[in-house]
């Protein structure tokens, strides 16, 4: 069952990065990231008193609530290193570049969850990092000097945080009702991103966001709440080595939009790259 939880999540993921790219076209990365964090909060609450959850929370030991807040500020890193490299950059090579952080959570599980780590596994982050290389294209039309890369600065930063959010994730979920647990961290992150909103200031430019740009900021927030129901449903009843490839195939539905509807083009080598990581990841499935 948490397979299908795990695929879930990686089509309502690949729905929230389509959104986002549209939502944050106008709109700065990190103010974007604070306004949809404000859905997904509404969103997990909801999810919890629906699911009675509620009465679990007094419930929840001390080394639980530290790592749901731990996960919830990797996450809230993750997202605004992300959001800022999905703007900078096009959005099937932002995408491939932080679904990459697959291979260091499958290393991360071995080392610190003590799952086992096959030669399958091995095969199967090979496949996804080889992958993941062969995606990374500088963007056309830069300029000399205009930081053709920095976007993917952001997108590995992005990556690794995205796996720090797993593994600690995994470890505090354990015990822990699922629907309130990402609710926990979702406040964290909310917090933390509307820290960074008001210290830098970017909380005046919310008047100049267009009608446009606050719908798509909206449904992708929806989207990743979704998204987040789905994987730690999976990740509290399957391993997170697997889960977490699993759930990056979100890769496919972000690729496609990419191509089809924001015309970036996709080359013979990006293309190579995504059959290898989604073939590494189909592997894992049958471990």
């Amino acid at each position: 069952m948490w397979i299908a939880y795990a695929l879930a999540s990686a089509l309502f993921a690949g729905i929230m990065s389509i959104l986002a790219k549209i939502g944050i076209k106008n709109t700065d990365a990190t103010l974007a990231t604070a306004l949809r964090t404000v859905v997904v909060v509404v969103f997990a609450w909801l999810m919890v008193f629906v699911a009675g959850a509620q009465n679990t929370l007094a419930d929840i030991g001390v080394q639980s609530l530290v790592f749901l807040v731990l996960s919830g500020l990797a996450t809230g890193a993750s997202w605004l290193c992300y959001f800022k490299a999905l703007q900078m950059g096009d959005v099937n090579k932002v995408v491939p570049v932080d679904k990459s952080g697959t291979v260091l959570t499958m290393l991360l599980s071995f080392l610190f969850l003590g799952e086992g780590l096959t030669w399958l596994k091995v095969v199967a982050m090979v496949l996804i990092g080889a992958g993941t290389y062969l995606m990374i294209e500088r963007k056309k039309n830069a300029a000399p000097g205009a930081g053709g890369y920095k976007w993917l600065v952001y997108a590995i930063l992005s990556a690794v945080f995205a796996s720090l959010t797993a593994i600690l994730g995994k470890v505090g979920i354990s015990g822990v009702e699922s629907n309130l647990g990402m609710a926990i961290r979702t406040v964290v992150v909310l917090v933390m991103a509307w820290l960074i909103v008001l210290i830098q200031g970017k909380q005046r430019e919310i008047k100049h966001i267009d009608r446009c740009s606050w719908l798509f900021i909206a449904l992708s927030g929806l989207a990743t709440g979704l998204s987040w129901l789905c994987f730690y449903h999976a990740l509290q009843e399957g391993p997170a080595s697997v889960v977490v490839p699993v759930d990056k195939l979100s890769i496919l539905v972000t690729v496609a939009f990419g191509y089809f509807v924001l015309h970036e083009k996709l080359g013979k080598k990006p293309l190579v790259g995504l059959c290898m990581i989604v073939v590494g990841t189909i592997g894992l499935l049958f471990i």
